[in-house]
């Protein structure tokens, strides 16, 4: 080989490391850019009114007789729908338990026994979208003790939100915009620009009582996460 073919073979072999040396580095800064990114989440919270509610009405009648019992239990039966009737729940939403009766003297020996022998519990089952009209009643129980009827506390008023599907839009759009106002704020803390979104999670939505005093609002939260690519 000539020293001018040495020459060009040289000068070629200089011409491709420089190139290959350029595509390496714009593909390692390119690399850098694409790794630099912020997590955020975003938070979405409402209040809501439950639309369905189960309200176990339970009653206790006590005697020596079975018979006069049972017509008791009826006749209280029949004063409680009438009660529901008057505000506002309908006769569909409504249902009766069977009822369960238990002899006080067996559990009991010698000669102390309660004066009542026989105890009837009933169930009258509640479970209507109309839940205004059960709240109306429960804040009106005192009429029914007016008239005697004795209440027994053994089951929990249960209220649910059943709608969130008219809502669930709205709040993941709401989530997604916090998350980014927040990786926003970061971007700009860190003289950075905000880039396209890397990946996103819209995680689960979550229904509970907004507190004790009042189950029937419910708070619905959705926490979304989302993660952005920064530029400089």
């Amino acid at each position: 080989m000539t020293i001018q073919q040495n020459l060009i073979a040289g000068i070629c072999v200089a011409v491709g490391i420089a190139s290959v040396g350029f595509s390496l580095k714009a593909g390692i800064d390119h690399f850098v850019d694409r790794d630099r990114v912020v997590t955020v989440k975003g938070l979405a919270e409402r209040d809501v009114p439950s639309d369905y509610v189960i309200w176990p009405v339970t009653f206790r009648v006590s005697g020596n007789d079975l018979t006069s019992l049972y017509t008791r239990a009826q006749e209280q039966t029949d004063i409680i729908k009438s009660f529901l009737n008057k505000y506002g729940v309908d006769d569909k939403d409504v249902s009766l338990g069977t009822p369960r009766v238990s002899d006080t003297h067996a559990d009991f020996y010698g000669s102390n026994l309660p004066p009542e022998r026989y105890r009837v519990e009933m169930v009258i089952s509640v479970a209507t979208p109309n839940v205004p009209a059960v709240l109306d009643a429960m804040v009106n129980q005192t009429e029914l003790i007016r008239q005697g009827i004795i209440f027994v506390d053994n089951y929990r008023t249960e209220f649910y939100f059943n709608s969130l599907n008219a809502i669930k839009p709205e709040m993941i759009e709401e989530a997604t915009k916090n998350a980014r106002a927040a990786a926003q704020k970061f971007a700009e803390d860190s003289d950075s620009k905000l880039g396209k979104i890397r990946r996103a999670s819209q995680g689960q939505f979550s229904i509970y009582s907004r507190d004790s005093n009042t189950p029937q609002i419910k708070r619905v939260r959705i926490v979304t996460t989302v993660e952005y690519y920064l530029k400089d």
